[in-house]
Order: structure tokens, then C-alpha cells, then sequence
């Protein structure tokens, strides 16, 4: 089996790519840094059985996310699991954010998905056979303080996942939405709480597992998480 993720080289991305690579499922994994990119395709092809290919991508940027799905579709005739991760949180209220972080934000937690989910979607049809993972937030359903543009990114993140749903009902692709509430990664470093207080990465990545492993005739449309105490 072949997994795409985008984002896959830290917190909820690299949690799913190391869980997906321990059932020996193969990866093409991108992100913005090339030393992270060498460190995991090394750690996970010497720890598990299972190929990492690595690409250099930034997933603001349309043309870079079309040739990374034009290189996958290169190596392999079909992706069986796609994992839209990808994403910025800028903090900031509507009134006060700076300007272009409305578009920052689109282009990178919405049209990143957009676009690679396109280019890869003809394969899964021919074969009608692909689980779809767009990563949204708690945030796609609540609005909250300082949650500005971010927000809106994640709410129309999830309204293109409820789009693909309905679309590829009758293809046999299922496509799942992940909303997690405060999750532990780099847009929490430094916050000063207790490690228990947010969730582990891990977390996700095991909701994911167990979305797969359901029979193909059902799917688990959304996976609403959230710290036991709640959110913050």
C-alpha cells in the first residue's frame, strides 16, 4: 500500500507516517525542510519495512503541489491513502491580523488540499479504491478568540471534505474528516501546561488506524478529538 502526506515531518504528521510506516505501508511524505525530509526517511526505513520518498515541497504554492503529485503518479500506478496535513496557524483577531494572513492561510490549509487531492483523484477513480484524510481542527466548527483567519481556512477546509464526500460516494473512495482540539507539536512549544493537558500526536494517528481498518462498507466521516479536560 502506497500513504501520501503532506506536512509529515513533525506532530500529528509525522505520528501518522510512523504508525502507517510500522504496518509496512509505503510513504511519500513532503514538507518545506529538506534535513527533517533526510532524518525521517532515515529513521523509518531503518526501523520499519517500509520506502519513504521524500520531496522538498512548499504547499502554498500551486505549481510546486501539482509537480509533487505528478512525481508520486510516476513511481506508482495508485495511492491508496491520502493524508491532506498540511498547514499554518497564524494567530489574530479579524480587525487587528496582519494583511495577508487570510490568503497565507488559504492558500496553505485549503488549496494545498485542494489541489494535490485533485491531481491524485483520477487514479483512485479509475480503481475506485482510496481513503482521503483532510486534517481540520476543532476549529472548523468553533469559532474562538484569536482564531481569526486561521478559522476560516478550517472551516472551509472542512466544508471541500464534506464536498469529496458526497462527490465519491459511488466511487468506493472514502474520505474522512479529522478535527483534533490542542494536540502537542511546534505550534505549542514553549506553552507553559502540564504535558497532560494536550493530546499526544499519536492520538490522531491511532483515530486514523482504526478509520482504516472499518470494512468497506462503512466509513467514519468525522473524528472529532479533544483533550479529556477540554479544550483550552
Amino acid at each position: 500500500m502506497n500513504a501520501v502526506i503532506t506536512g509529515g515531518t513533525k506532530g500529528i504528521g509525522r505520528a501518522i507516517a510512523d504508525l502507517l510506516a510500522s504496518k509496512g505501508i509505503n510513504l511519500f511524505v513532503c514538507s518545506r525542510n529538506e534535513s527533517d525530509l533526510e532524518e525521517m526517511k532515515f529513521t523509518i526505513e531503518k526501523n520499519n519495512n517500509s520506502k519513504v520518498q521524500t520531496t522538498v515541497v512548499d504547499m502554498s504554492i500551486k505549481a510546486e503541489v501539482q509537480t509533487f503529485a505528478a512525481n508520486i503518479l510516476k513511481n506508482v500506478e495508485q495511492v491508496d491513502i491520502l493524508v491532506n496535513n498540511a498547514g499554518m496557524f497564524i494567530p489574530g483577531a479579524l480587525a487587528d491580523e496582519e494583511d495577508g494572513a487570510l490568503e497565507q492561510m488559504i492558500n496553505t490549509n485549503l488549496y494545498s488540499a485542494y489541489y494535490l487531492t485533485r491531481a491524485l483523484l483520477p487514479s483512485m477513480m479509475d480503481r475506485r479504491n482510496g481513503h482521503i484524510f483532510n486534517i481540520c481542527s476543532v476549529a472548523s466548527k468553533i469559532a474562538y478568540p484569536n482564531g481569526g483567519s486561521y478559522s476560516i481556512s478550517k472551516f472551509a477546509l472542512l466544508g471541500f471534505s464534506k464536498v469529496l464526500r458526497e462527490e465519491l460516494k459511488d466511487n468506493a473512495i472514502k474520505v474522512t474528516s479529522v478535527l483534533p482540539g490542542a494536540t502537542w507539536s511546534n505550534s505549542w512549544a514553549g506553552i507553559n501546561l502540564p504535558r497532560e493537558r494536550l493530546m499526544e500526536a499519536n492520538d490522531i494517528a491511532i483515530a486514523i488506524w482504526g478509520a482504516l481498518q472499518m470494512s468497506t462498507s462503512a466509513v467514519v466521516e468525522e473524528i472529532v478529538l479533544r483533550p479529556q479536560l477540554g479544550d483550552l
